[in-house]
């Protein structure tokens, strides 16, 4: 459904984004990661047909941005960050709007089908300028979805709203993917755990990792991770004795305990049992330790 194939933008000297590839499959919710800066809105930009890229290939539902940006643009709804509104019409009257404006067969039915989806139809008559934030992100959703795209790209359509109302958004989200391929930025590491069937990972402009969540943990964790607690001795004198442990390439303090690193292939956690309890601690707690969304992505941050 979304081709992007050595895709690179520039802005004048400024290199953007430098030559990506990946897809998004139908049905398919595939995140954005990334520091300020990285190329996820500009990624996100040429996707819509908004602006093209300078090299490489992106094509969307069949069709290249650049010989048919207006077949692209008939196919992908879009929610940019900051949704543009006119705040003098009502909410029925903008839903309406963009119906007519993208061609919709009858505009009227479609806008009351997608405000009554977005739970907005009680608000139809007010004024947008009298919304909340939380609203008018849904009804940005609602402008998006209203002449049912085969491609929904948003922009931190969680940014600015609050916790009930993200709930709302990531629930809407996860049931687009029933008839729509979703591609959304968040800076919200969790949210993008949640929501995403696979994420991508963006800094300076280039994919630094790609893949699913628990691919992505296999990946950047191939050993085992445990968090140990014991009692009985000092804690400097326990880091020290941990890093003896065959088959232990690192061990790291976190509260009340530690993070002990295996190598790949290595079975360290009978060992530490068997060394902490004979050098005379109580063994507390010992339990594998699961890599986050978080973690992969400080990780790989702090790696480049």
């Amino acid at each position: 459904m979304i081709e992007v194939r050595n895709f690179t933008k520039r802005y004048g000297v400024h290199l953007a984004v430098d030559n990506i590839s990946f897809d998004a499959q139908p049905g398919e919710i595939v995140g954005l990661l990334g520091p300020n800066g990285a190329g996820k809105t500009t990624t996100m930009r040429v996707l819509t047909g908004y602006m093209p890229p300078t090299s490489g290939s992106v094509r969307v539902a069949g069709h290249d941005v650049m010989t048919e940006s207006l077949e692209v643009r008939k196919r992908v709804g879009y929610l940019p960050e900051r949704v543009p509104v006119y705040p003098d019409m009502t909410v029925r009257e903008f839903v309406q709007f963009w119906a007519k404006l993208r061609g919709v067969k009858k505009p009227n039915t479609q806008t009351d089908a997608v405000l009554a989806r977005f739970n907005l139809t009680d608000r139809k008559n007010m004024l947008v300028r009298s919304l909340s934030k939380g609203l008018r992100q849904r009804l940005g959703l609602a402008q998006a979805l209203v002449h049912n795209p085969e491609v929904v790209i948003l922009d931190e359509p969680t940014i600015g709203i609050d916790p009930q109302q993200v709930i709302e958004v990531r629930e809407n989200v996860r049931q687009l993917a029933k008839e729509h391929t979703v591609l959304f930025s968040t800076h919200i590491l969790s949210e993008a755990e949640q929501v995403c069937d696979r994420v991508l990972i963006i800094r300076k402009g280039q994919i630094v990792a790609a893949g699913r969540p628990d691919e992505l943990r296999q990946q950047l964790q191939p050993g085992e991770n445990l968090y140990i607690a014991a009692d009985g001795g000092s804690k400097a004198a326990l880091q020290q004795m941990l890093m003896t442990v065959p088959g232990v390439s690192a061990v790291e303090a976190q509260g009340d305990g530690f993070i002990v690193r295996g190598d790949l292939g290595a079975n360290i956690r009978g060992a530490i049992s068997g060394q902490v309890t004979q050098a005379g601690y109580t063994l507390l707690e010992l339990r594998p330790v699961a890599m986050t969304l978080e973690d992969i992505f400080l990780d790989i941050v702090g790696r480049a």
